[in-house]
This record gives structure tokens, C-alpha cells and sequence, in this order.
């Protein structure tokens, strides 16, 4: 079975058809077996979120890329790297036509979201896939490297990334050993957050402790108020709609004024904060990491 460390590159030859040139090509093992791309993509299209940041923080511009969860059609932090870049629908919903007018010469995708047009995307260009994205942020990262040829630069951007989560731990010293609590409030599904999610893996990362709840090496899972006491922890995170729109400002008042909630200790202590659902959850990429690292710094008063 495919399992998360899937990014391997191999070197292989291959005759080119016109002129009979020897050139170089790669063969990228991934979760939907193994293709071969071009050594030098130069028209890349990418179908995730996260793989959007990827792409642009190894300074490589897509041709088309999957918009933005909340944006029109960009987030706000990506507005101006993209401004040339074609809108290609949601994760969920890509538009292959769209995608097939670029004439991309590399696609990079998901399974999780994009497994039942795989062979269709495949008919236009080498289409390599993660298996799935969220907690293996890091490992996603590295596999676009990979494919895109740059896997030395994938590399040494995880290392500083390491090296950033290495100073923030230094300067937050004993309070390293906090419990932090992840909640999202959500019309209809409200959920407590573990350590395989976005926030979860840098969390730990930076060394922070989790409750006894949510020590568990999972996603997360859907709770009613009654769960409530599982929120529980020495700071308490949630994140809802970044937009604020009606219904989810009435669904986290509903939480969040619940006395159960309000008998939380941190909460009685002022230490349960709202962030950002974009930079903690939805956005997944290494610029949302790398802010992520900023608030948490702000959170506690330190530099790093």
C-alpha cells in the first residue's frame, strides 16, 4: 500500500521522439502509481491549496490553480503572486476544460479531492497526486519539490521552517509545556481538532503539549455541547468563519456563551482565543504555517 512517504524520484532515460535527442526525464512515484514528468516542467498546474503556497514560496508560478477556499477567487496574502494565474474552479469541482486550454506540461494534484478525474487530467498532461493533504503538509511540500525538479530547495525550506519551530520553542521555554486546546465552531459541525491536522502537526512541532482529549494521533471528530469539558486545555484556540457571515456568528455565540463553555478555566483565566481559520486550518500551506508561527509568538509576548 501507498503510505505517506511516497515522494521518491527516480532518475531514468528516455529517447525523445523528434530528433531521437537523449534527454532527461523523471519518473515520480505517487499515491496514484508512477509517472514520468518533464525534467523542467515550465506550465504547471496545481489543484490544492496548500500546493499553491508550495509552488509560490519555491518561486514557481502556476499556470491555473485550484481558487482559494475563501477568496475572489485569490486569498488576500496570494492576490499578487497570482495575478496571472487562471482560476481552475474549487479542489472539489476542477474545471478540466479550463485546465486543458492552459496546456500545462505538469499537473499536480490530490487523491483525497481529485482520485475520480485522475485519468482524465492524465489525458492532458503528467498528472502526479499526494495521497491526501492537512497534517502532511511538510511531506506534501517536499513531493512538489520533487516533481517540479527542486527538490534540494524543497529541502532547505522545510529546514528553515524547522529551524523557525526550533526558536519559538526556545523562547516560549517552560510554557512549551502548555496544553493547547483546537476548536472549530461550525454551522451543524462543530469540532474538536487533534494532532493530525494543519495546526495540530505544528503545534507539536514546536513541542506544545496536548489535553488528554485530544492526544490522539487523529484528524478530529464532530462533538455536541456536551463534549464541551473536551475543549478544555491551559490555552484554548478556535477558529470559525474568517467572514463572520450570520449563521456562523450565531452558531460560535451559541457556543461560546454556553455555561459550560464559559466554566472552561481558560476561558474564566481570558486565555481562549479566536484565530484565524485561514492561517490555522483552511489555507494549509507553508505561508499559513509561517503566520501561524508569528500569532502563536504574539500570543505568548515572545520573539523569535
Amino acid at each position: 500500500m501507498f503510505g505517506k512517504g511516497f515522494a521518491r524520484v527516480a532518475l531514468a532515460l528516455m529517447v525523445l521522439a523528434a530528433g531521437g535527442q537523449v534527454g532527461v526525464a523523471r519518473e515520480i512515484a505517487h499515491a496514484m502509481g508512477v509517472t514520468e514528468v518533464p525534467d523542467a516542467p515550465q506550465r504547471v498546474v496545481i489543484l490544492t491549496n496548500e500546493g499553491t503556497e508550495a509552488l509560490l514560496h519555491m518561486g514557481v508560478v502556476p499556470v491555473g490553480a485550484a481558487q482559494s477556499w475563501d477568496g475572489n477567487p485569490w486569498y488576500k496574502h496570494l492576490e499578487a503572486q497570482l495575478a496571472d494565474t487562471v482560476s481552475l474552479g474549487t479542489e472539489s469541482a476542477v474545471d478540466l476544460e479550463r485546465i486543458a486550454a492552459l496546456q500545462p506540461d505538469l499537473i499536480l494534484g490530490t487523491k483525497v479531492r481529485q482520485e475520480k478525474i485522475y485519468d482524465q487530467l492524465s489525458a492532458i498532461a503528467p498528472t502526479v497526486f499526494t495521497e491526501t493533504i492537512g497534517g502532511e503538509w511538510q511531506e506534501n511540500y517536499q513531493f512538489y519539490a520533487d516533481a517540479l525538479g527542486l527538490s534540494e530547495k524543497g529541502r532547505t525550506d522545510l529546514a528553515a521552517f524547522a529551524e523557525k519551530t526550533d526558536r519559538l520553542r526556545a523562547a516560549l521555554g517552560d510554557r512549551v509545556e502548555d496544553q493547547i486546546s483546537l476548536v472549530r465552531f461550525s454551522p451543524g459541525r462543530t469540532r474538536i481538532y487533534y494532532r493530525d491536522t494543519f495546526a495540530g502537526v505544528i503545534l507539536d512541532q514546536i513541542g506544545f503539549k496536548r489535553p488528554p482529549a485530544q492526544d490522539r494521533m487523529d484528524f478530529a471528530e464532530q462533538v455536541t455541547k456536551e463534549r464541551i469539558p473536551e475543549m478544555a486545555g491551559d490555552r484554548i484556540f478556535y477558529f470559525s468563519a474568517d467572514d463572520d457571515n450570520d449563521e456562523a456568528r450565531v452558531n460560535l455565540a451559541e457556543w461560546t456563551q454556553d455555561p459550560v463553555w464559559q466554566s472552561l478555566d481558560a476561558v474564566k483565566a481570558g486565555n481562549a482565543y479566536r484565530v484565524s481559520e485561514l492561517f490555522w486550518n483552511s489555507g494549509g500551506g507553508i505561508y499559513c504555517a509561517e503566520i501561524m508561527l508569528d500569532q502563536l509568538a504574539a500570543n505568548y509576548g515572545v520573539t523569535y
